[in-house]
Parts: structure tokens; C-alpha cells; sequence
């Protein structure tokens, strides 16, 4: 166990390293370098860069659903979950829970053109976010709360546009203001989708059989 919590610790650092400086430039002997320990101590736990890499990967997914889903799962199905979703992965954003922004916005664009191992980790775990955005569509849908003409894999595709584009304003163009923005057009784009129940007038009600 104790040989865990110290793999895990080696991890948690490693990810921050990753987010600052990039996967590509997370190898055994910068952490080593980082963490003020031999390179011998950290190839106990990873035998190679590309493994310590992935382990990596792994565990900024771990950091990302405690961040982004385990918020939003206690609200309602539908359209409050979806909506709890969008606003955590913003929030995680304006709180710095990377410091170098999303982690996997510049692991996707890091590794979008380098066949391997760890552009398949990455490209897995971006299929699982779009996947679960797409399901909380669906659930949406299938709660009434949307347009049941709406197609979940489009619009998951254009939240997850918006997201990556915060990213994009807030770090690179130092853009204080992108988060706010990002929030406004998400929650414009999923009113305009809304299924608003309209009360019957006295004299339909009185028409009904």
C-alpha cells in the first residue's frame, strides 16, 4: 500500500509537469529532476517514458471525473445533469485544476498526428468524454426536457467545441473573459433546445374528452 500512495504521489506530480510542459516532454529523468530522486528509484514504478506517460494520462482522467462528473451525477437526469456537466468542466477550467489548462486539450493536440500508444490512451479517454456528453444528451431527450429531434453526437460535438475553445482564449490569449463567454453560448445553445411545456387554455382543457 504504501508503495501505491507513493506511485500515486510520483503520478499527481507528473501531471502537473505534463500539463506545464507537455507529455512529450515528461520523461523519467526531468521527473526525477522534479521530485529530487534517482532515476533508478522512479524506473521501479516505470520502466519506460512512454509507460510513465500513459500512467499519466490515466491519472489526469482519474482527477478529471472527480472534477467534472462527480459534481453533476447528484443532480436530476436530463437537462439538470447535462447542464451541472457543462458548468463543472468550466468551473474545473477557471479553478486551475491543471495548471496548465485542460490536460486533455493539449494532450489532443499534442499527439492528434503522432500514431502510438499514447495518442490511443488519449484518443480512448476524449472517445469516453464525448461518449458520456453524448449519453447526457440522450438522457435529455429521453426525460422530455429536449427536443427529441436534437442528435446527441452533434451537439456533444459543439459543447465540447465551445470547451476547448475557453481553453484556447483563456491560456493562450490570456482572455479573462472566455470562461464567461463560453458559459453564456453553452447555456444559450441548450435554452434554444428546451422543451417548454405549455399550460392547455380553460377552453382546450374543457374540449377534452
Amino acid at each position: 500500500m504504501k508503495g501505491e500512495r507513493t506511485k500515486n504521489s510520483i503520478l499527481e506530480r507528473a501531471v502537473d509537469l505534463a500539463s506545464l510542459e507537455g507529455l512529450e516532454g515528461l520523461t523519467i529523468g526531468r521527473l526525477a529532476d522534479e521530485l529530487g530522486m534517482s532515476k533508478s528509484g522512479l524506473f521501479a514504478h516505470f520502466g519506460s517514458k512512454e509507460e510513465l506517460q500513459i500512467a499519466a494520462i490515466e491519472a489526469a482522467a482519474r482527477r478529471f471525473i472527480d472534477e467534472i462528473f462527480t459534481p453533476a451525477i447528484g443532480e436530476p437526469r436530463g437537462y439538470p445533469r447535462l447542464m451541472a456537466i457543462c458548468r463543472s468542466w468550466l468551473s474545473y477550467l477557471r479553478r486551475g485544476v491543471f495548471p496548465g489548462g485542460c490536460f486533455f486539450a493539449a494532450a489532443s493536440f499534442e499527439f492528434d498526428g503522432r500514431p502510438g500508444p499514447v495518442r490511443d490512451t488519449v484518443r480512448r479517454l476524449m472517445d469516453d468524454w464525448i461518449g458520456a456528453l453524448e449519453k447526457a444528451v440522450r438522457m435529455a431527450i429521453e426525460e422530455g426536457h429536449l427536443d427529441a429531434d436534437v442528435d446527441p453526437a452533434q451537439l456533444a460535438f459543439e459543447l465540447n467545441s465551445l470547451f476547448f475553445g475557453a481553453n484556447f482564449s483563456f491560456y493562450l490569449r490570456n482572455d479573462a473573459r472566455a470562461i464567461d463567454r463560453a458559459e453564456r453560448a453553452v447555456e444559450q445553445r441548450l435554452e434554444s433546445l428546451r422543451v417548454r411545456k405549455t399550460k392547455a387554455s380553460p377552453r382546450a382543457r374543457r374540449a377534452r374528452p
